[in-house]
């Protein structure tokens, strides 16, 4: 089920591609998914609990970065990329759905995007009464 909403922020107010998910992207951030799977072939994202741009969402091909139980899937973005986050992380961000977009400026990660002078950034929201119920997030 899809449907759209208005996302606004101090940096940009865009429309989001919503999906019953713990994250959503934008369709600049679709779009942007959409070349680097085009080049890459099957990609996957992890947000990890680093410091700099290693707390920043990191696109890699599927497969790159090793997943374990240290990991949970938050969820699919972009016709299903999946989205990982280490547990430590999530426990700091279980009381917000998050939002994948993209900005100008090169980070300084591994990240598939670096190299297009884009990277992508995370939104956050608290969740409301009933998606906390719902992901039974206390």
């Amino acid at each position: 089920m899809r449907r759209s909403a208005i996302a606004a922020s101090s940096f940009f107010i865009k429309k989001i591609i919503m999906d019953i998910s713990r994250i959503t992207a934008t369709e600049d951030a679709v779009e942007l998914i959409e070349k680097l799977r085009a080049q890459n072939g099957p990609l996957m994202f992890h947000q990890s609990g680093g410091c700099c741009d290693g707390s920043a969402p990191m696109c890699f091909e599927e497969g790159e970065l090793y997943i374990n139980e240290t990991d949970i899937l938050l969820g699919k973005v972009a016709n299903d990329v999946p989205f990982y986050m280490s547990k430590d992380q999530y426990e700091y961000w279980k009381h917000t759905h998050l939002t994948l977009g993209v900005t100008k400026g090169r980070g300084a990660s591994f990240s598939l995007e670096i190299p297009l002078g884009v990277r992508f950034i995370i939104k956050s929201r608290l969740l409301t009464a009933e998606e906390s119920e719902k992901y039974r997030v206390s």
